[in-house]
């Protein structure tokens, strides 16, 4: 049985080593859009802050596509895809067949429609061709400016930093994170990322970029301006679904797939930024992960590993900074919801716990991280806590225990 898939990232990459797990004598081939084998994304930001090599980006060397007998066509990108004819069709005019197909292309930086963001010294970060022209210009100016307060814009602001700029983070909503952190934990992160440099404005929305006095000027609806050598947008990504419109394949945000990761289209599948489940695009590694695997077990016998559903678990680690959001993290307090919240004396910690209906549903954490595991498990578990729920974030409750059921309460 032959198998294509079209883009060379996690997804892409799980998925062929679940088919050939599965079948030893499948004909697997990816094309990747891009002229690099697997590189690991958030390996570009420690490339950024100069503190590994370009080389330490890849993930997967050629020795991995011939043990595994895969064949990767770099700089290849999929023109068209015909699910009637069960045809790809190439840049040259070529065309490949198949017998399953896989769409794994993620997604694209989205740079929204800001009077200026063409300019020279604009930027957005996604791939390693970016990170290179990224590195080449920050080396020239003093100061970048970041547009967007989420996991990579901070990731992205630190790497700079620690390429000597001064660096400024403008973020739309109240707080940074807002996925991720609600006011309170965001509030903790943002007073120890000041102590190592970064300046913040939020409640920030940006007009336009203009050129003035050889540097750039951001300027925000609300008459306030900012000032730096470079700009860089970190505002989110699209995925990308030409390739799935053009088919005539359903599509909403993203390509929408069934439990088992199909498309309206037989013998196509998705998976990754690309993939819409239940309504969600998780434009996450811990999903793009689950979903590559499943798509390729399923492709080689469909309903054989069936998928419900990511829970998010997202993690990030700036100087010593670790932060931990998982699950329902940022849900308020209603009929049945209920939040427990620690945070310790000098206001570099925080904890903070989701209860649905007598169960943990989400988690925050900003230092230590010996209960995310424990937390995670609760949450992976759905265990009831009712009886114990005020005690979960005391210092003498051994949460780790009761998570593995080895604490019995009287």
């Amino acid at each position: 049985m032959r198998h294509i898939i079209i883009g060379n990232g996690v997804a892409g990459v799980t998925a062929a080593q679940a088919i050939r797990s599965a079948d030893d004598s499948a004909e697997i081939h990816i094309l990747s859009g891009e002229s690099y084998l697997y590189y690991f994304r958030p390996k570009l930001w420690e490339w950024i802050a100069g503190k590994s090599s370009e080389e330490a980006i890849y993930f997967r060397r050629e020795k991995f596509y011939e043990e595994k007998r895969i064949t990767v066509h770099l700089g290849t990108p999929a023109a068209a895809l015909d699910p009637k004819a069960h045809t790809v069709r190439l840049p040259d005019g070529s065309t490949m067949t198949y017998d399953r197909a896989l769409l794994a292309m993620g997604g694209r930086s989205f740079v929204p429609p800001v009077e200026g963001a063409g300019l020279k010294g604009v930027f957005a970060l996604r791939t390693l061709e970016d990170a290179r022209a990224l590195i080449k210009y920050a080396d020239q100016v003093p100061n970048a400016t970041i547009i967007g307060g989420g996991l990579l814009g901070l990731e992205t602001a630190y790497s700079l930093l620690a390429r000597g700029l001064k660096v400024k983070v403008i973020e739309f909503m109240p707080h940074l994170l807002p996925r991720q952190l609600d006011a309170p934990g965001a509030a903790v992160l943002q007073a120890l990322l000041e102590k190592i440099g970064l300046e913040f404005l939020t409640g920030g929305a940006t007009q336009a970029i203009r050129a003035e006095d050889d540097r750039l000027a951001c300027h925000l609806q609300d008459g306030r301006v900012v000032r730096s050598g470079l700009v860089l947008f970190s505002t989110g990504i699209r995925s990308n679904i030409a390739l799935a419109q053009d088919a005539g394949i359903a599509v909403e945000r993203s390509v929408i797939v069934d439990g088992n990761l199909r498309t309206s289209a037989e013998d196509v599948f998705a998976a990754g930024d690309v993939a819409q489940y239940g309504g969600i695009t998780y434009g996450i590694i811990p999903a793009a992960t689950e979903q590559g695997r499943a798509a390729g077990n399923n492709m080689v016998t469909e309903g054989s590993m069936p998928y419900s559903g990511t829970i998010p678990n997202t993690r990030l680690k700036v100087v010593g900074i670790s932060l931990a959001s998982i699950g329902e993290a940022t849900a308020e307090e209603a009929a049945g919801v209920s939040i427990l919240r620690k945070q310790d004396p000098a206001g570099e910690q925080y904890q903070r716990i989701t209860l649905r209906d007598g169960k943990v549903t989400g988690a925050i954490l900003i230092g230590p991280m010996e209960n995310f595991l424990p937390l995670k498990r609760l949450i992976d578990g759905g265990l009831d806590v009712s009886a114990v729920q005020d005690r979960l974030l005391d210092e003498d409750f051994d949460l780790k225990a009761f998570s593995q059921g080895k604490l019995v309460m009287e």
